[in-house]
């Protein structure tokens, strides 16, 4: 195997300890609230480590392609834009619901 190999196979198996840490994570959270806020870690770091890894492998095998780096780069862009969004306005609704009010 190669060093990219090597490397590539690193960032996969970190990625799926994070899912799975986020999952055990999520089965043990109180509320709902709380399982929205434990989705960190999967989508603004086992994505992006997931697409750097794909990146490795193209840029090990068939060379560096501009193209592919910033389609990479706009994917790590966008997976962290929507996650952060989608979050927030996840948690607003669920924050609304399950709150008591006055």
């Amino acid at each position: 195997m190669s060093l990219a190999e090597y490397v590539i196979s690193a960032l996969v198996i970190f990625a799926a300890f994070l899912v799975v840490a986020t999952t055990v994570a999520l089965w043990r959270a109180p509320g709902a609230l709380t399982r929205v806020n434990l989705l960190g870690p999967t989508v603004s770091l086992a994505v992006p480590l997931l697409i750097v890894a794909n990146l490795i492998r193209d840029w090990s095998t068939t060379g560096f392609d501009p193209n592919n780096a910033v389609r990479g780069l706009l994917a790590i862009a966008g997976v962290w834009i929507i996650g952060s969004v989608g979050s927030f306005y996840i948690g607003r609704s669920i924050h609304g619901v399950t709150v008591e009010r006055d």
